[in-house]
This record gives structure tokens, sequence and C-alpha cells, in this order.
């Protein structure tokens, strides 16, 4: 057998690039391409006796307790999406987008962070976004850029607010508390989407033809809603979550559990619970799930087998040479590494490949895992919504009109972009924005 650890790490690395990439433009899924990479360099770089391996790398990240998180939060999200929640949340919020200029824009930024807060997964998210908000903003003569910027964007909070299953993933990853992460992740994730509302009021000040202002006879075609009914089980579902989370009452585990207990009884005192909608969530959790497993078990026993090679020593030597031994370089280096990441691979990959090489680096100059797990969640912000690849314009794109372009979308996108790219300028040149609670 050929003994590919001839060729030096350097050349190996290269190699191993060179085959990812060549095996994705293949269409070969990620979860699939690293295994097998994962087992050719096993076998030829160590040898069949290494193989056994593989399957302790993948074994311990199949069994993390917290990993059982990741199912519950995947659950609520389904379940709200076949629940009238989401819509009477919606309608509830009406009043908002009555008088104010651009209100029906900030309306959806508002139900965007409360869907946020309850499920923590940004597919469901922007869907229901793009069936309840872009048809009522087109409607009523918002700027079609306008509008779906708004609605793309506000369903990618997902992602940065807890409990958000990226801040799952990078805790179990990085080996952090994810209770800290969601801490950490609150104010910065808040300035995010304070951001976007400041940034639609604005532009809608400064022209106000992008966002006229309903008429009586809009409102007149409004159905009326009960603000109870509709505000009070979303309220206490974040409230039991998230506070159980922050006051140390349950685990993240526990919480989402909880989480899900509460969504079910909700959708039943509402008398919309069945069989075929809990049968309809289940199978949808499964699939997302199966997705996230997948990836884990190759991306795991690819870092594995590369660590064992040396190459997380390897990483750490070309990226601070790159950087000439800076600190605040070296975290640029990885921020340009990881954006250029996100435009290409979904985020799990993304994150199951890159932290387990760039956490101990951050460690070892000096940075808070914690705060690098924010800025890493704010950095896939950017992936969520950036060409070529940016799965929130897909998620859209599947319940947009049909005359909306993927091409308008992303365009519609790029002062969204902007927006994320500056509040993860400031978690970075400020970093209490994210340690504010220590």
């Amino acid at each position: 057998m050929f003994d590919l650890s001839s060729i030096g790490l350097a050349w190996g690395s290269i190699l191993m690039l060179v085959m990812m990439i060549a095996l994705l433009l293949t269409g070969m899924q990620l979860a699939f391409v690293t295994g097998f990479v994962a087992i050719f360099f096993t076998l030829f770089w160590f040898g069949p006796d290494a193989v056994p391996l593989i399957a302790s790398r993948t074994y311990s990240f199949a069994s993390g307790y917290v990993f059982l998180a990741v199912p519950m939060f995947v659950l609520m999200a389904a379940l709200l999406d076949r629940s009238g929640i989401a819509k009477d949340l919606f309608d509830a919020m009406k009043s908002v987008g009555r008088k104010v200029r651009g209100g029906v824009a900030v309306q959806t930024l508002l139900v965007a962070v409360l869907l946020a807060s309850m499920s923590g997964v940004i597919g469901g998210e922007t869907v229901l976004l793009g069936i309840l908000a872009l048809p009522q903003m087109l409607r009523l003569g918002y700027d079609r850029k306008l509008a779906i910027g708004t609605t793309c964007a506000g369903g990618a909070l997902g992602t940065m607010l807890p409990p958000s299953i990226v801040l799952i993933i990078y805790g179990m990853t990085a080996s952090v508390s994810i209770g800290d992460l969601f801490k950490a992740s609150f104010l910065p994730a808040f300035i995010l989407a304070g951001f976007y509302i400041a940034y639609v009021l604005i532009r809608c000040k400064l022209n106000p033809a992008l966002a006229p202002i309903p008429s009586d006879s809009d409102e007149e075609d409004e159905p009326q809603v009960s603000y109870f009914k509709a505000l009070f089980f979303p309220l206490l579902s974040v409230a039991v979550v998230l506070g159980s989370i922050y006051t140390g009452i349950a685990s993240v585990t526990e919480a989402s559990a909880l989480g899900v207990v509460g969504i079910m009884i909700s959708a039943i005192i509402r008398g919309e619970m069945s069989l075929n909608m809990l049968k309809e969530s289940a199978i949808a959790t499964m699939r997302t799930c199966g997705m996230i497993m997948w990836i884990g078990i190759g991306a795991s026993a690819l870092v594995g087998i590369y660590n064992l090679m040396g190459g997380i020593d390897f990483v750490e030597e070309v990226i601070l040479s790159l950087s000439g031994g800076s600190a605040m370089g070296t975290l640029l280096i990885m921020m340009v590494i990881l954006l250029v990441l996100g435009m290409f691979l979904d985020w799990v990959g993304v994150a199951l490949l890159t932290m387990p090489i760039f956490v101990p680096i951050i460690t070892g100059l000096g940075f808070d895992p914690v705060w690098f797990g924010v800025v890493f969640c704010l950095n896939m912000q950017v992936s969520f919504l950036s060409p070529p690849f940016g799965p929130a314009a897909f998620y859209l794109k599947s319940v947009a009109p049909k005359d909306i372009s993927l091409g308008e979308i992303f365009t519609s996108l790029l002062p969204f972009i902007a927006l994320q790219v500056l509040v993860l300028s400031l978690v970075i040149i400020f970093p209490d924005l994210a340690m504010w609670w220590k």
C-alpha cells in the first residue's frame, strides 16, 4: 500500500483540499465527501489499523448529550410552521405597521425576532415570513427590493438569537458552555435587528415612495385577531425556554424539551394539534437532524484524522506566518476564510471543519472562545445571505411570487449584508458587546 505520508504535510493538506473540491463539484453531498476523504487519508497515511479511530471520533460526536437539544429546537420550528401561531402573531403586530411609514417592514422584523427566539432555525422562519409578510408588503405598494430584503434578512435572524442551532453546534465543537453562548449572543443579535429596523425607517423617511402608509380600506380588509391568543403563547414559550436557561433552572437540553411541550400545548389549546401535523413535524425534524448528523459524522472524522496528521499545528503556523504573528491579523484571516467557505458550504460543515482548528488558535492568542462563538455566528449570518449559495435566498425563492428572481433576491440583500458586516466589525472591535454579562 502506498504510504501517502511520504509527500509531507503541506502537500497532503493541498491534496486533501483538492480532493474535497473535486468531489463537491461532482455533486456529492458534503457529508459523504468528508467521510470518503477521511477514510482515504486514514488508509493511505496511517494504514488499515487506524480505521477504528474514525469510529471512535464519530461516536464521541454523535453521543454528546447536548446534541439532544438540536432535534428539540428543530421540532419546535416544525410545529410552528404547521400551526397558526406565526400567522396570528404577525396579524397581532399589525398595529405597529399601521401609522408609521415602513411600519409593515418593521412589523415583519419584530415578528422575525419573536419567531427566532422560539425556534433558532432559519429555514422555516424565512418561509413563514415569505408567505405572511412579503405578499402583504407587495400588495401595499412597498418597494420590491426593500420588501424582499427585509423578509429574507429577518428570517435569517434565527442564526443569532438564542436558541440558535448554530450556537449549539459551535458550543459542542468548541467545548464551551452553550448557556454562556446564548447570553453572549443576546445583545449583538438585538443590535443587528435594531440596525435592520433603523435602516428601514431611515430609508422610508428619506424616500416616502418606498413604503406607502396603508389606507383605511386596507385595514378593513384585514381580519380581526385576538391579541391574547396571538401573543400569550409565543411570549410564554420564549420566557420558558430562555428564562429557564438564563436563570439556571434548566440546561439547554432540558429547556429545548420544555419548549416543545409548550408549543404542543399551545397548539392543542388553539385546536390545531392533529396526528397528521405531529407526523409531518416529526418527519421534517428527522430530515433536518439527519442532514446535520451525517455532516457532523463526516466532518468530525476528517478533522480527527487531520489532527492526527499534525494538521492543526500546520494550519496554525500558516495563519500566524501570514498575519505576521499579530492576534488581530490572525483573527481577520480566519474571518475571510469563514466568509469564503460560507459562500459555498453549509454552515454545519463550516463549523465542524474549521472550529476544531480555529478555536485552539484563538484561545492560544488570548481570545475568549465564547466571544469567538458570537463572532463566528455573525460571520455565518453573512453566509446565509451571500451569493452564490446563500440558503436564506433559496428558502425565500421557494415561496416568493414567480416574477421574483434569485438574482433580484440577492441584490435586495446587499444593504442587509453590509449591516451584518458592520455589526460583525463592531463586535470584533468592542468585545464587551458580547461579553457584557461577565
